[in-house]
Formats: C-alpha cells, structure tokens, sequence
C-alpha cells in the first residue's frame, strides 16, 4: 500500500519498503519512517562561527550532529559522501536524543547544531532532541536548505532557536537544474522562521557563472531586506570544487568583495564573507557608528565589545542573541 511522506515539497509517494528521494524516509509497515532516528554519521564540537552563526552565543562551543541524507542533490555540495549517502553505505553512531542532550552538557556546550546534512530529512530525530534539549536549557541550531513543508517547520521552529538557512540563488532554473530543488518553498520557510522568532542567518555560496551576476546578487539581498528586514545576517561564502562541480573554478575573491559592496547598497546591515581570508571579511560593525563591535580571525572571535546587546560606542542596539 502506497504512503505519502509529508514532510518536504517532494510530496514522494511511496510503495512499502521504498524510500524517499532523500534515501533516508520509508515506507515501512504503512508508516513513514526515518531509517535514521537515534543513528547520526557525525557528531563533533564546533565553533558556532563555523556554522556560521554570527550573531547567536558568539565565541561559544556547540554540538554538532547529522544524519546521512538530503532531500536536495546539490551538485556542489561540500558534504557529499554522508548527504548523498543512505544507511546501508555509511558508518553510524548509536545516540538516543536524550544522550545527544547528554553529550553537549559533557563537553560544556551551550547549543546543539543538525548540521553538516539536511535536519529535515531527520525531522523526528532532530525535533525530539530539540524538545530534550529545551527541557534542560540547552539551545538548538538548525542549518539547512529549508526545503520542508510548512506545517513540521513550525513545529520544528517552535524549539529552535537560531536557523542559517542556504539560500542558494534567486532562480527556480537554479534550484531544479543545480539542486534538484524549487525555490519558493525555501523562501516561505525564510519568512516562517522569523515570524517564529528565530535569530535567521542566511548564507549565498557564490558560484560564477551560475548565480554570481550583480543582478543575481541585489536580488537576493534586496530579497532578504525586503522580507528579513535590514539587521538579517547575509553570508556570501566562496565556492571551491566540489562533487559534480570540479570543473568549475573557485570564486574570484573580486566577486566576493563585490557581493558585500552590492548587499550593503542595498540596505543590509550585517554582511560577511566566508571561505575567504580577508581582514575584516569576517568582522562586526556597528550599522550605526561603524565601531569595531566583534573581530574574528576565521571562526576564532579575538575580541567581542558588545555590551548588553549594544555598541558601547553609541548605544544602538544589535541585532542578536549574545547573552
């Protein structure tokens, strides 16, 4: 008998035993089920600015854990080997949501981050420890592509607490050729999470030729302003050869200081560079006085100023979450 899993746009229709586009949700029994619940490929310590998050806990660890699997087929992609994977290819751990819970508490972090793959597609194992998390005073993280369905966001996004979305282009032939993907579900789940009251970063890999025109660049930024709002976290990251992409060459560092110059015109206060060592790439600004507020040296903050949410300069407020 046939079941449909719900979870994300792809809407996959699914005969017993079959699985998902994403490789990880099946058909079992006449139930979807994550075959990844309670088994991450990853779990590793991270600096939050690796995530990156920079306006949430800067300086401070996270835990960090993923599944194999992704509802996206990036042609790009950075974590290939465990994203395009399943669970009869990959290494696994066994952890319960409550030891994941355990586990950040053991190495002193204040977060947890579902990372590395796509959360969505281990919704149920990513929601429970959220909820777990919650119960202890834990925060949660989620960085993805945001390619779910509204109604588990919400739920998803009742116990999180920041989310760096990637929002690959502003194309829908992007999204179907590059990432097998639409776009505007991406977009309404941008917007689902702020009204949620998550701290919302946003991240733009810049691939030349593919998504890198200054058009393609003030759209996505005037797009973030426009529906963000102004103080929204923009991270231009560079792009290096990767899975079914190694014929394309590495972002010209010129595209990237042009990304930030066209996103700053357009209005956006907090926008950073990444992949890309460059001084002051990476660093905190006022919007206001353009007082030095945080410096990092790639994901080491060498100097945070920001007192009680403001800049000790001229008293604006900054946007985030730094308590």
């Amino acid at each position: 008998m046939k079941k449909q899993c719900t979870i994300c746009p792809h809407l996959c229709e699914l005969d017993e035993g079959q699985r998902g586009i994403c490789g990880v949700r099946a058909n079992v029994g006449g139930e979807i089920k994550p075959l990844t619940y309670g088994q991450p490929c990853s779990i590793a310590i991270d600096p939050i600015e690796k995530k990156p998050l920079y306006h949430f806990l800067p300086g401070s660890n996270i835990l960090s854990m993923a599944t194999v699997g992704c509802n996206l087929c990036c042609k790009f992609c950075q974590n290939w080997e465990i994203s395009q994977s399943n669970t009869d290819e990959t290494p696994v751990y066994e952890a319960t949501p409550q030891r994941v819970v355990e586990l950040a508490i053991e190495k002193g972090c204040r977060s947890i981050a579902y990372t590395y793959t796509e959360p969505t597609v281990f919704y149920e194992y990513a929601l429970d420890s959220s909820i777990k998390a919650r119960e202890v005073g834990l925060k949660n993280v989620l960085v993805t592509a945001a390619y779910i369905n509204p109604g588990p966001w919400r739920r998803l996004c009742a116990v999180t607490d920041a989310v760096n979305i990637d929002l690959k282009a502003m194309s829908e032939r992007f999204y179907r050729d590059i990432c097998g993907a639409e776009l505007k579900p991406v977009l309404k789940s941008l917007v689902i999470a702020r009204d949620a009251g998550v701290l919302v970063e946003v991240t733009n890999l810049v691939i030349p030729g593919l998504n890198d025109s200054d058009d393609d660049l003030r759209k996505l930024a005037r797009w973030v302003k426009n529906n963000l709002g102004e103080d929204t976290p923009l991270h231009f990251s560079r792009f290096f050869p990767q899975y079914r992409m190694i014929d394309v060459e590495p972002t010209p560092k010129e595209r990237l200081y042009a990304a930030r110059e066209i996103a700053c015109g357009e209005g956006l206060n907090y926008v950073y560079l990444g992949n890309l060592a460059v001084d002051g790439g990476d660093n905190t600004l006022c919007p206001e006085c353009h007082a030095q507020l945080i410096l990092r040296n790639g994901y080491l903050v060498r100097e945070n100023n920001i007192q009680a949410g403001c800049c000790p300069q001229c008293g604006a407020h900054i946007h985030g979450v730094w308590a």
